[in-house]
């Protein structure tokens, strides 16, 4: 299933609104490319209900949030649902500060998002579980399983809490991936560049819980393939590599 989804998007390359994190456009764009996506960086609200109906998937990640951002994101994010376009919402740093929460707040009512997307804190946040974070990032470990349930049930979606193990749920059926590698965690937006992966792969046909998984573990493997390359050394020189694997077909990334 994994194998049909991701050919699925490298036959139809899905234009994906990324109203995202401005730390990590570039880096997002040029995964999302070599993935087989088509990504489109625009965060005025002024066309965003346009470029919203014209794409075929809509992010929304709150990681450098700024009020004119978080308009804009509720216009592409009703836009997109008013034509059944899927709408990923990555809260990150929710747990951070009381504007992120509102902010994410102000979004949830007038979204409906496919998938919700995020690390354990985060996601715990959003249903009322007290979960350690500093920053942006996940310090607690909690109950994944059970946080991706809540969340899943509360919002009516696809929850997927990121960790070193990846949770996927719809709010009854648990799946997981193992599948990744700890210098993930020392590139800056690599789960930002998991939100436009996942949003190209809900734009594919299945089910949403096999679109989510096919994203976490194609994503998941590139990253494994990455890190066994000869001329990796660290995080730096994981991050070229691990563009060029997500570029690969499934079976390159199972070698070795």
């Amino acid at each position: 299933m994994t194998v049909k989804l991701v050919n699925e998007v490298r036959e139809k390359k899905p234009l994906i609104h990324n109203l995202t994190n401005q730390v990590v456009m570039n880096f997002s764009a040029n995964g999302l490319l070599a993935f087989g996506g088509s990504p489109i960086m625009a965060m005025a609200e002024e066309d965003a209900a346009d470029i919203a109906q014209l794409s075929n998937g809509v992010l929304i990640n709150i990681g450098t949030l700024t009020e004119p951002h978080l308009r804009a994101m509720i216009i592409a994010g009703k836009a997109a649902n008013e034509k059944d376009i899927p709408v990923v919402i990555d809260p990150v740093g929710v747990a951070a500060t009381s504007y992120r929460t509102e902010a994410f707040n102000r979004i949830i009512n007038e979204v409906h998002p496919a998938a919700i997307k995020g690390n354990a804190g985060e996601m715990a946040h959003l249903v009322g579980i007290n979960l350690e974070t500093k920053g942006v990032d996940s310090v607690g470990e909690g109950d994944p399983q059970m946080i991706a349930k809540k969340v899943a049930s509360s919002f009516n979606t696809i929850a997927i809490v990121t960790g070193a193990v990846d949770v996927i749920s719809d709010g009854e059926e648990v799946v997981t991936n193992e599948a990744g590698h700890e210098w993930l965690a020392k590139v800056t937006g690599s789960g930002c560049l998991l939100g436009s992966i996942l949003t190209a792969c809900l734009s594919t046909s299945g089910s949403r819980l096999d679109q989510a998984y096919a994203a976490v573990r194609f994503y998941g493997l590139a990253a494994e393939k990455a890190a066994r390359h000869t001329n990796v050394n660290g995080p730096g020189t994981f991050a070229v590599r691990f563009i060029d694997a997500l570029a690969m077909d499934l079976t390159k990334l199972e070698e070795g």
